[in-house]
């Protein structure tokens, strides 16, 4: 979450929240993250996505190791999608 530029504002119980302030063309998001799983399934991941206000490709991207999972290309934060 922190190489999409979210940063942990809280955790209750299992659960961490992330939030990233409103930048250009992205609103204000807040992500929900159960930390009681070691890996999250396709629901979860689908879920975490939509509340990023994120495209597959940007959250899948923000790593090389989900990015190569994902077979997306990896996008530094910050830096333009040509950039590797």
């Amino acid at each position: 979450m922190r190489n999409l530029g979210f940063t942990l504002v809280r955790e209750e119980g299992s659960h961490a929240h992330y939030e990233c302030q409103a930048t250009g063309d992205l609103p204000r998001s807040i992500v929900t993250v159960d930390m009681g799983y070691r890996e999250f399934d396709d629901s979860l991941i689908k879920s975490m996505i939509r509340q990023s206000n994120r495209t597959r490709e940007a959250f899948y991207g923000a790593t090389k190791r989900t990015a190569s999972k994902a077979a997306v290309k990896f996008v530094k934060l910050g830096a333009s999608p040509d950039v590797e």
